[in-house]
């Protein structure tokens, strides 16, 4: 017997991040460490900076250093042109991987074994649900959506965002969108 609930809640819980924050800099790096998580995927734009920024701030540099030194790996993974992610990713001095076509888990997977993690000890921070969260999710990933940056976005980000804001919402009512 077909129920549509149950099929409508398994396709929010593949859309369901498992953490929701703020921002990057309200990330709880000691839960995640204690959960077992080593490696850190995060995209780009939006997530740790607003679209198409030039190059990191200071507040980002001195994140990305703790996080590091905290003994996280980490690598950003964007679906953004090689050029500009490589040029940011110079910046934190750390691994990326550009056009990765998420949520396609082809990226995801290149980005975990240059960090030599697992599924399990990797989390996925970004800030899009139907690229960065499917994505994540799809492979078992601790999923963490932050909020968006800036308003300014990808035309076609923008479109999609109408949808993700009712996916959102559902997500909220079902008490499928936790804070750590």
């Amino acid at each position: 017997c077909y129920n549509g609930r149950e099929a409508g809640d398994s396709m929010l819980r593949s859309l369901a991040p498992t953490w929701f924050v703020e921002s990057i800099y309200d990330l709880d790096l000691d839960r995640l460490w204690q959960r077992g998580i080593r490696g850190i995927i995060t995209d780009l734009d939006n997530t740790l900076i607003e679209w198409n920024g030039p190059e990191p701030d200071e507040r980002l540099l001195e994140w990305t250093r703790r996080v590091r030194e905290r003994g996280f790996k980490v690598c950003i993974v964007s679906n953004n042109g090689h050029l500009r992610v490589e040029a940011f990713a110079r910046h934190l001095d750390v691994p990326f991987l550009s056009k990765a076509g998420k949520p396609r888990r082809r990226g995801l997977r290149a980005a975990m074994d240059i960090l030599g993690t697992t599924p399990q000890t990797t989390a996925l921070l970004g800030d899009q649900v139907f690229t960065d969260v499917l994505g994540g999710n799809r492979l078992g990933l601790t999923t963490i959506l932050v909020r968006p940056i800036a308003k300014k976005e990808f035309l076609g980000t923008r479109m999609v965002r109408r949808v993700e804001g009712l996916v959102l919402a559902a997500l909220r009512r079902r008490g499928m969108l936790d804070k750590p």
